[in-house]
């Protein structure tokens, strides 16, 4: 036997043996006691230390709101690991090995640093340590986030689900031809791939599925509305009072509210408002909704404010542009990112709906159903949350009329809209009628935009609500 070390501990010894040549028993002989020593092959697993990666968006922190699995589970690849919060966005973090839970780092509502150990893994030793990035996911429905994978020495874009789903059907990326932003691939490109190779027929998409609209004599019938005054009810919840002052660390989007509300008191406000004669909108969107519940959408006064805010900006691009931090340079966006302010139990949150120059007035609507579901469920991703141009502020479904919206650096101008109120009002002959009115308040950046330009802005906002006829002639 040659042995490389011999330690003993308590009345054992153990010998680690570099090289076994050959093994005697009774060579391994000791004057006051005789010990017989067996080898037995083991296979002990390697622990890796599963650290945090890059998010991106210059996060160096996050809070961790749940975990998937507990110690001793057993994970694959692409498996949810637990969720994180930053200040910015509600992110996946999926395993990028195959093994067993060890240890947590980490408890509910810690603070994960990026570039520490989030959990410990024991991998099988023989099948190495992969030397790629970890992997991170966002929640299902968020297309832009994406993950880079090096194949063939050029760079592909592709989601963890869509790498999956590749694997399972044994498909190489490299093969695929992405249709997605920057050659991105898809989930529909791994798809047609699989049906070209296959020879299978694919179910065409539901979005491209037309319903012609209804005509007058068919119209749904609209459920009858409540016009007793509704009464605001107190949230039911337990009070407790212990009589002790509670002292809690600011963190994730509140913790997002406080840097951002103290760059915008950099600003100097311009303040400006206005009301809206929304009587035939309101007529329009009633014939409307029965056609967008047939495609499964649900349609609300928004995507009309967005698509009407949108043509505006056409026309007076300085409010969709940007300040930089020494007041020197103002960049005008190419794209309308117009963001939708929404209360959610996080609280406050400012999703943006992209591209909106080129959408019609029902593909905001389904981008806000989809919003709207995934900032409930506190799922947006980070592309969701990130490269807003303008924001309106629908303050209205919750109450008031008129308010002070505060503007989101690095963008120039908001909106804050009221609630629709049946008031009276004189038409061209004198005559009193029932009118739908809504009061708009908007706040724009007086350093590059001066009241003139916000209020004809608003007045052109205002034609096309008033006139909803009149969009159809600038609609893109």
């Amino acid at each position: 036997v040659c042995i490389h070390r011999v330690r003993s501990c308590s009345s054992i010894r153990f010998i680690k043996s570099k090289y076994v040549c050959v093994f005697d028993k009774s060579a391994l002989k000791f004057s006051h006691q005789q010990r017989l020593f067996r080898t037995s092959a083991v296979s002990c697993g390697q622990i890796v230390q599963f650290k945090l990666s890059d998010i991106g968006e210059g996060i160096t922190e996050v809070t961790v709101k749940e975990w998937y699995i507990k110690e001793g589970d057993s994970v694959s690849q692409f498996d949810s690991i637990c969720e994180v919060q930053s200040d910015k966005a509600s992110v996946t973090i999926t395993s990028r090995y195959d093994g067993v839970i060890r240890k947590l780092h980490y408890s509910i509502d810690d603070i994960a640093f990026v570039g520490k150990p989030l959990v410990d893994i024991e991998i099988d030793a023989s099948k190495g340590v992969a030397s790629e990035e970890d992997v991170v996911e966002t929640p299902p429905m968020s297309h832009e986030e994406h993950t880079h994978q090096e194949i063939k020495g050029h760079k592909t874009l592709a989601t963890p689900a869509v790498r999956r789903l590749a694997m399972e059907n044994n498909i190489k990326l490299s093969e695929v031809v992405g249709t997605g932003k920057d050659n991105r691939i898809l989930k529909e490109d791994i798809l047609n791939y699989l049906a070209k190779q296959t020879g299978a027929i694919l179910p065409p998409s539901p979005k491209a599925e037309i319903i012609p609209p209804l005509r007058k004599t068919e119209t749904v019938p609209a459920a009858p509305r409540d016009k007793a005054q509704k009464i605001p009810v107190p949230v039911s919840r337990p009070i407790v009072f212990s009589g002790k002052d509670k002292t809690e660390p600011v963190t994730g989007f509140q913790k997002a509210m406080v840097k951002t509300m103290s760059a915008a008191l950099k600003i100097p406000h311009f303040g400006y408002c206005d009301e809206i004669d929304l009587t035939q909108l309101v007529q329009l969107r009633e014939e409307l909704k029965p056609v967008a519940e047939l495609r499964g959408v649900k349609l609300s006064f928004m995507p009309f404010f967005i698509k009407a805010a949108s043509l505006g900006l056409l026309q007076y691009p300085v409010l969709n542009a940007s300040l930089d931090e020494n007041c020197q340079n103002v960049t005008y966006k190419a794209s309308h990112n117009i963001g939708v302010a929404m209360d959610t139990e996080q609280g406050l949150i400012v999703p943006n709906v992209k591209n909106v120059q080129v959408c019609s007035v029902f593909d905001i609507a389904v981008e806000l159903n989809r919003l709207q579901s995934l900032g409930s469920a506190g799922q947006l991703g980070t592309s969701d949350l990130t490269g807003g141009t303008f924001t309106l502020s629908n303050i209205g479904t919750i109450g008031g009329t008129y308010a002070k919206p505060v503007i989101l650096p690095p963008e120039v101008a908001i909106g804050a809209l009221g609630k629709i109120q049946v008031l009276p009002r004189f038409n061209g002959k004198g005559e009193v009628f029932k009118a739908q009115i809504m009061n708009v308040s908007w706040s724009a950046d007086h350093r590059v935009i001066d009241g003139a330009t916000m209020a004809r802005f608003s007045n052109l906002w205002k034609s096309y609500l008033e006139n909803p006829a009149s969009m159809l002639l600038d609609l893109k």
